[in-house]
C-alpha cells in the first residue's frame, strides 16, 4: 500500500498553524479573516452559484437515465443499512446543527431584512419571501453538493473496488499514475476543508448550547462557558468514536430523529397547526416556482457587498467545506445502494425533513411575531442563538423542550464529529475503513481546538468567512468530480450488458480487453 503519511503531517501542521495564529491573535485574525470573505464573495460568489446549480442539473438527470441502475458495489450487494438508519444518519451526519441553529433564526432575519428591495419589514409579504427562500437555502441545492462527492467515492470505492480517498476518485481524470504531489495537494486541501467545515458546526451548536444554557439556567454568555461546553462535547464524541459507525454514530442517529420528530410533533400540536401545514405546502411551491431565480441571483450591480453574498455564497461555501467529509460519510453507509435510490434519498429525504421543521418552528415564530405579538423578531436581531428558546418560550413547558433542545443539538455535534474523526482518520491513512484509534482521537483533539480559536477570534462572523475561505478551492475539485463521474459512469456502463443492468462487472482480463477496444476505437476516430 501507498504511504499517505506525508497527508496526515502536513495537513496536521497546516491545521495546527491555522490554530495557534486564532488563538493568540484574534483580533488581526477575525479582521483578516472579515477582509477576505467579503473579496472572495464578491470576486467568486458566481463561481459558487453557477457551479452548484450545475451540479443540481446532472443530478436530478441521472435518475432518468440507465446510469441509475448501477450499484455503490458490485452486483449482488445489499444495503449495509437499514432505510430508517440510513436516513437518520443521512440527516444527523449532515447539517442537523445547522438547521437546528437556523430554523427559527434564518426565517426570522429575513422577515425583519426582507432578501428583495420593495418588500416592507415585519409584513405579510416579507413573510412568505423569508420562508421561501429558507427553503431554498435548506433544499436541493445544499445536498446536491454532498452527492456529487459522496458518489464519486462510493463508486471508486465499493464498485471499483479502490480506497475512498479524494485524489482517486479523480483518477479518471487525471489517469491513474498522476503525480504523488498532485494527490498530496487534494487530499490535504480535502482534510482542511472537512476540518474547517466541523470547527465551524461544532462553533454554531457550542454559541446555540451556551445561549439556550443563558436563557434556560441563567448562565453567562461568555467565551470560558464556551470553551467548558467544547471540551464537554470533545470528550464524549471521542467516547463515542471508540464503539464506530455501526453503534456510537448509528444510535445517536437514531436518538436524534426521536428528538427532533418529538418537537416538531409538540409544536405542529400547541402551535398554529393549520398555518404550519399552509406554511409548509406554500414554502414548497414558492421553492419550486423560484428555483432559477433563486439558484442564479447574484445582483451583479450592486458595489457593495449584497444580500446574495452574505447568504446563499456563504450557504454553498459552508456546505461544499463539508463536502469531503459528508461526501465521504454518505458514501461509506450507502454501500450496496443503487444511483438511483443513492440521488433520491440524499436529495430529496433531508430536503423534505428540514422543510417540515422550517415550517413548523420558523413558520410558527413568525406567525406568533405577526398576530400574537411575540416580539421574536426583536429578540433575534439583538441575538440570534437565542432564536430557537425565544420561540420556545411562547409555548408551554419552555424548560423540557429548551433542554431538549440542548439535548438535540449536542447529540447532533456529538455525531458530526464522531462521523468526522472517522472520515479524517481515513483520509489522513491512505483511505482505510479502519483507521487507528489514535489517529480518530488525534483529528477530534484538533476539530475542538481550531472551533475554539475561530468563536475567540470572532464568533459567527470568523466561522462564515472560514466557510468561504475553505470552500473556494475545493469547489473547483467538485467540479473535477462531476468530470470523474461522467467518465466513471461511462465506462463502467460499457462493461455490462444493458438490458441486464445491474449486474457483475467483467473480471479483469475482461476489462482490459474491453477497454483496449475501445480505446482502438477512439483513436480510428481521432485518424478519420
Amino acid at each position: 500500500m501507498k504511504s499517505f503519511s506525508p497527508v496526515l503531517t502536513l495537513s496536521a501542521a497546516l491545521i495546527i498553524a491555522f490554530t495557534i495564529i486564532g488563538f493568540f491573535f484574534p483580533t488581526a485574525f477575525g479582521n483578516v479573516a472579515a477582509s477576505t470573505y467579503d473579496w472572495v464573495a464578491s470576486t467568486f460568489g458566481w463561481v459558487f452559484m453557477l457551479s452548484v446549480f450545475v451540479f443540481d442539473v446532472f443530478l436530478i438527470a441521472i435518475i432518468f437515465t440507465r446510469y441509475g441502475k448501477l450499484k455503490l458495489g458490485r452486483f449482488d450487494e445489499e444495503p449495509e443499512f437499514d432505510t430508517i438508519s440510513w436516513i437518520g444518519m443521512l440527516f444527523s451526519g449532515g447539517l442537523g446543527v445547522g438547521i437546528v441553529f437556523w430554523g427559527v433564526a434564518e426565517p426570522m432575519t429575513h422577515y425583519l431584512n426582507p432578501p428583495m428591495v420593495g418588500i416592507e419589514p415585519q409584513s405579510i409579504e416579507s413573510a412568505r419571501l423569508a420562508m421561501g427562500y429558507t427553503f431554498f437555502h435548506w433544499g436541493v441545492s445544499q445536498w446536491s453538493i454532498f452527492a456529487i462527492a459522496g458518489l464519486i467515492i462510493g463508486l471508486f470505492q465499493f464498485r471499483m473496488k479502490q480506497d475512498g480517498l479524494i485524489s482517486t476518485s479523480l483518477e479518471s481524470v487525471f489517469g491513474k499514475d498522476y503525480g504523488g504531489k498532485k494527490r498530496y495537494f487534494i487530499d490535504i486541501l480535502a482534510i482542511f476543508a472537512t476540518v474547517v467545515g466541523i470547527a465551524i458546526s461544532l462553533g454554531l451548536g457550542v454559541l446555540q448550547i451556551n445561549g439556550g444554557l443563558s436563557q434556560v439556567f441563567g448562565l453567562p454568555k461568555n467565551t470560558l462557558v464556551e470553551i467548558i461546553i467544547t471540551i464537554v462535547l470533545a470528550i464524549i464524541f471521542m467516547i463515542s468514536a471508540t464503539t464506530g459507525l455501526h453503534r456510537g454514530v448509528k444510535f445517536l442517529s437514531n436518538l436524534n430523529i426521536f428528538i427532533a420528530f418529538g418537537l416538531t410533533v409538540f409544536v405542529v400540536i400547541l402551535g398554529p397547526t393549520t398555518v404550519i401545514f399552509k406554511a409548509f405546502v406554500t414554502g414548497i411551491g414558492d421553492y419550486l416556482s423560484h428555483f432559477i431565480e433563486y439558484s442564479l441571483r447574484l445582483d451583479p450591480y450592486q458595489i457593495k457587498q449584497n444580500w446574495v453574498e452574505k447568504w446563499t455564497v456563504f450557504y454553498w461555501a459552508w456546505v461544499i467545506s463539508w463536502s469531503p467529509f459528508i461526501g465521504a460519510f454518505i458514501a461509506r453507509i450507502s454501500r450496496g445502494r443503487t444511483i438511483r435510490e443513492f440521488v433520491i434519498g440524499v436529495l430529496i429525504v433531508p430536503p423534505m425533513i428540514s422543510f417540515i421543521w422550517i415550517a413548523a418552528f420558523g413558520g410558527s415564530a413568525i406567525f406568533m411575531d405577526l398576530y400574537e405579538s411575540g416580539q421574536i423578531a426583536q429578540i433575534v436581531a439583538q441575538d440570534n442563538t437565542q432564536a430557537m428558546y425565544a420561540f420556545l418560550h411562547a409555548l408551554p413547558i419552555p424548560l423540557i423542550t429548551s433542554t431538549a433542545t440542548i439535548i438535540l443539538i449536542a447529540t447532533f455535534l456529538i455525531t458530526s464529529a464522531d462521523s468526522a474523526t472517522y472520515i479524517l482518520a481515513s483520509m489522513s491513512s491512505g483511505g482505510s475503513l479502519q483507521p487507528k484509534f489514535k489517529i480518530k482521537m488525534f483529528w477530534g483533539v484538533l476539530l475542538a481546538l481550531i472551533s475554539l480559536a475561530l468563536l475567540a477570534s470572532g464568533g459567527l462572523k470568523s466561522l462564515q468567512s472560514a466557510a468561504i475561505v475553505a470552500g473556494l478551492p475545493f469547489t473547483i475539485i467538485l467540479i473535477i468530480m462531476l468530470m470523474a463521474i461522467i467518465k466513471v459512469l461511462k465506462f463502467e456502463a460499457d462493461m455490462v450488458i444493458p438490458i441486464q443492468m445491474p449486474t457483475q462487472r467483467p473480471n479483469q482480463d475482461e476489462v482490459d480487453k474491453i477497454a483496449a477496444e475501445l480505446l482502438k476505437q477512439q483513436q480510428e476516430k481521432n485518424s478519420n
